[in-house]
């Protein structure tokens, strides 16, 4: 016993992998999400790859201990049940882990996936050692996993951790996709770092990104400049990563973490994205807080999320 399978549900990939109660990957796949063709499509091709891991790894349903699913979005973590999924159209109020249950009669557990994360962190990752931590992607949006104590939050709706949801403003600022405006992630995100540099575009400046452009600029392409030493390009990282600090901040305040663990994909800009974040929390938090907490990088990488799954049999 002790192996167990995490799932790590994406709008484009599935990422699934067999891993140890010591935090290994024996066996890892890949799929399509296919979102386009449905939820049910999505759920009879998991069924397909877990058939394909247990026949490649020659295990039994009843040799694995649990198995456990991450996905973007709204989960109701007691009942198993994706509430709503926002980038994978069709996933609402869809009892994934009774649907699993019932195919492969082993035990299965549903969370959020940037808590997936943060628990993969925890365990095996930046955060091994850590009672109070938080963990942060900055890719397309930003989100959170928040453990204090040693456990995972989850909050009353099962809704905690919405770190790209917290104002900046009072009133006005860009246009968030929840609806609302002022929020940390419509600042300081993927599409944020994109929306910018188009703007010094129009502004008529000259940047290296925009060479590197083919045909769009992205993050990754506008990372690659600012290492490069594009001046507009730094400038662009500085801004992102001053409006993250400033969102870090009310979380250092709030709940004194050890440390913030930053992963996702913006975040592998690296020190061009860490040191305005870095150096707004020690301007702006508060000097016992601030003197207490680390901000590191993520040690995981895209293994993070079904590590952090494969452990959700063990929260209880």
């Amino acid at each position: 016993m002790g192996q167990r399978i995490g799932i790590d549900v994406g709008g484009t990939n599935v990422k699934i992998a067999l891993v140890s109660d010591r935090g290994k990957i024996i066996y890892s796949n890949s799929i399509p999400t296919r979102a386009e063709m449905g939820y049910e499509h999505t759920i009879n091709s998991m069924k397909d790859a877990v058939r394909d891991l247990l026949k490649e790894t020659k295990l039994e349903p009843k040799q694995i201990e649990g198995m456990g699913f991450g996905f973007p979005g709204q989960i109701d973590c007691q009942k198993g049940v994706v509430r709503l999924a926002p980038n994978i159209p069709g996933w609402v109020n869809v009892p994934i882990a009774e649907i699993m249950e019932k195919e492969f009669g082993i035990p299965t557990r549903v969370d959020n996936d940037v808590r997936t994360a943060a628990l993969g962190e925890l365990n095996y990752g930046a955060g091994v050692g850590c009672q109070n931590m938080v963990c942060i992607t900055v890719g397309t949006g930003i989100g959170s996993g928040i453990v204090i104590n040693g456990k995972l939050v989850r909050g009353a709706s099962n809704a905690a951790g919405e770190l790209g949801h917290i104002k900046l403003t009072m009133d006005g600022g860009p246009l968030c996709g929840c609806g609302d405006r002022g929020c940390l992630e419509a600042y300081a995100s993927g599409p944020s770092i994109v929306a910018l540099a188009e703007e010094y575009i129009k502004g008529g400046k000259s940047t290296k990104y925009r060479e590197l452009a083919n045909p769009e600029i992205t993050p990754y392409i506008v990372a690659v400049a600012a290492k490069e030493g594009d001046p507009v390009a730094r400038q662009i990282f500085k801004i992102m990563g001053e409006y993250i600090g400033m969102g870090l901040v009310n979380v250092v305040n709030l709940l004194n973490p050890e440390k913030i663990i930053i992963g996702g994909g913006v975040a592998d800009a690296g020190d061009i994205l860490f040191n305005p974040i870095k150096g707004t929390i020690q301007r702006r938090a508060m000097t016992i807080q601030k003197e207490a907490v680390e901000i590191v990088p993520a040690q995981l990488g895209n293994t993070a999320g079904v590590i952090g799954a494969s452990l959700l049999i063990t929260q209880g």
